[in-house]
């Protein structure tokens, strides 16, 4: 990807942070000495190297020089725990541990626990090296190298332990090449790259999407609304793409400052993902950017976008658009059997986009993708005019007086309160009923002053009877992934000990 794009425009900017900037010739540069460094550094084909990491030009310049060399790219939020960091770097049996310690100070942290020795690197700050693990074994390279592993991206874990998705290189590069030519990327785009790198999006879409087309990218570690409109003033950023809770943070910024209306002439394409979209934050980002904020959809294992609205047919709703060209997708009842227009079924998806699979897990994979290649996302859904509207987790469903209850549903009422940041749904057993009940934990704005029983009856005036949280949790803050999705696993367990609601 890079290559061509330092013949054709040498001087052009391929990646700028506070530090610096790299132009394309640069960055062609930077990999090639990176690929030097790790073969002195002990890295063989098929070993895995996990990058402890934030976004910034050091993170860009490892992962494409490792990919490079058919290792494997194994990518980690520095933000996760020291025991999350561990148990994968114990799974995926890192042959190297890099860290990105100028960007990052949870990276440095997990340096200095590991004893990593801190480097200078190529005027980009510096990145920590763990020693040498002389007991893995590399794994074998395929013949057709398009089908390697470009990137191990572990799962959130919302439930459960985590899950390393195996992405190949054709996987990342149908993702990066698609999502670039939906959004007509291309070299005089400048596009903002504050979504973690570490995660699918942030590498797929963000960062590959542009260096495909030979745009530019503004490398960030962290969201910062100030930062950010100083960017779309003077850059001029012409693509945004951030998840729910950045355009949330983006809309009290500008309350606060008391800004009613943001004008960037440059500004053609801003689109929200990581996680679900609340109808009030699109309505107020539209309403303060004067432009549509563009709703997308996809999982990890399908690295990761499966549907986007469209710049040519946006949309007033919260649907998530149409499947992405070249993907296929059919929806199933609980019988196995698809089901038919506006009705919601079980997601399936197939196409290039599908993982390998899941790294030594192959009865997981196999529960996952059947024989015929379809991958099933567990996520409910329906389509309305080729439109894909997303309805929730098929093992969040609940069933209330024999009823189901989507989650999404109860959460879209709840989040249309005027006092309420975000919320989130789970069920609850009733062993007396043989059924369950509806549980909501809200998070209110800051100096709001409305009790659970407000939200209670804003709630019962617009939902059905079944469908009403019978308690309503009011929490300080969501427990949150670094992609912005509510770990809703740790609410449940915040349940186990506390009387129920009489």
């Amino acid at each position: 990807m890079v290559t061509p794009w330092a013949q054709q425009m040498p001087d052009h900017p391929a990646l700028i942070e506070t530090g610096g900037t790299w132009t394309y010739a640069q960055l062609a540069a930077a990999i090639e000495h990176t690929k030097t460094w790790l073969v002195q550094s002990g890295v063989r084909p098929g070993d895995r190297v996990l990058l402890v990491c934030e976004n910034c030009r050091a993170y860009v310049a490892v992962l494409l020089a490792v990919a490079s060399l058919d290792a494997w790219p194994v990518l980690v939020n520095a933000r996760l725990s020291p025991q999350e960091i561990d148990q994968i770097r114990d799974h995926c049996g890192a042959r190297r541990v890099i860290y990105t310690v100028s960007a990052s100070p949870h990276a440095m942290k997990h340096a200095k626990r590991h004893n990593a020795q801190i480097q200078e690197f190529l005027a980009a700050g510096s990145v920590a090296i763990g020693e040498l693990n002389d007991d893995v074994v590399p794994e074998s390279i395929e013949e057709d190298t398009s089908r390697n592993v470009g990137a191990l991206i572990y799962t959130s874990g919302t439930t459960g332990l985590p899950k390393g998705v195996m992405l190949s290189h054709r996987n990342i590069l149908f993702m990066a090449a698609i999502s670039a030519w939906v959004r007509s990327v291309i070299a005089e785009d400048r596009l903002l790259g504050v979504l973690p790198m570490s995660h699918a999006v942030g590498l797929s879409v963000v960062l590959l999407g542009s260096l495909i087309r030979g745009a530019t990218v503004y490398l960030s570690s962290r969201f910062d609304p100030v930062s950010v409109l100083s960017l779309l003033e003077n850059a001029p950023l012409t693509i945004v793409l951030g998840a729910p809770s950045m355009f949330a943070l983006l809309l009290e910024y500008s309350k606060m400052k008391g800004l009613k209306s943001l004008q960037f002439p440059a500004l053609r394409v801003i689109s929200s993902s990581g996680a679900p979209l609340q109808a009030t934050v699109k309505a107020e980002v539209e309403n303060l950017f004067g432009m549509v904020l563009h709703n997308g959809y996809g999982v990890t294992e399908c690295s990761p976008t499966i549907a986007l609205t469209r710049i040519e047919s946006p949309r007033t709703d919260l649907s998530v658009g149409k499947i992405f060209p070249g993907i296929e997708l059919r929806l199933v009842g609980v019988d196995g059997a698809a089901v038919g227009e506006g009705e919601v079924g079980e997601l399936r998806v197939k196409g290039p986009n599908v993982m390998k699979g899941y790294y030594h897990a192959p009865e997981e994979t196999a529960a996952a993708i059947d024989a015929d290649g379809w991958f099933n996302t567990r996520d409910l859904a329906r389509l309305e005019d080729k439109n894909l509207f997303i309805v929730g987790r098929t093992k969040e469903l609940i069933v209330r007086f024999g009823f189901n209850v989507y989650p999404a549903e109860v959460e879209g009422v709840l989040n249309s309160h005027p006092g309420v940041v975000r919320s989130a749904v789970i069920g609850r057993s009733i062993a007396s009923e043989g059924g369950e009940e509806v549980i909501a934990f809200i998070e209110l704005s800051a100096g709001s002053t409305h009790s659970s029983e407000e939200v209670a009856e804003y709630a019962a005036a617009h939902l059905a009877a079944y469908k009403r949280p019978s308690e309503i949790v009011i929490v300080p803050s969501m427990p949150l992934t670094p992609t912005g999705k509510v770990l809703k696993d740790q609410l449940a367990k915040s349940l186990e000990n506390k009387p129920k609601a009489s």
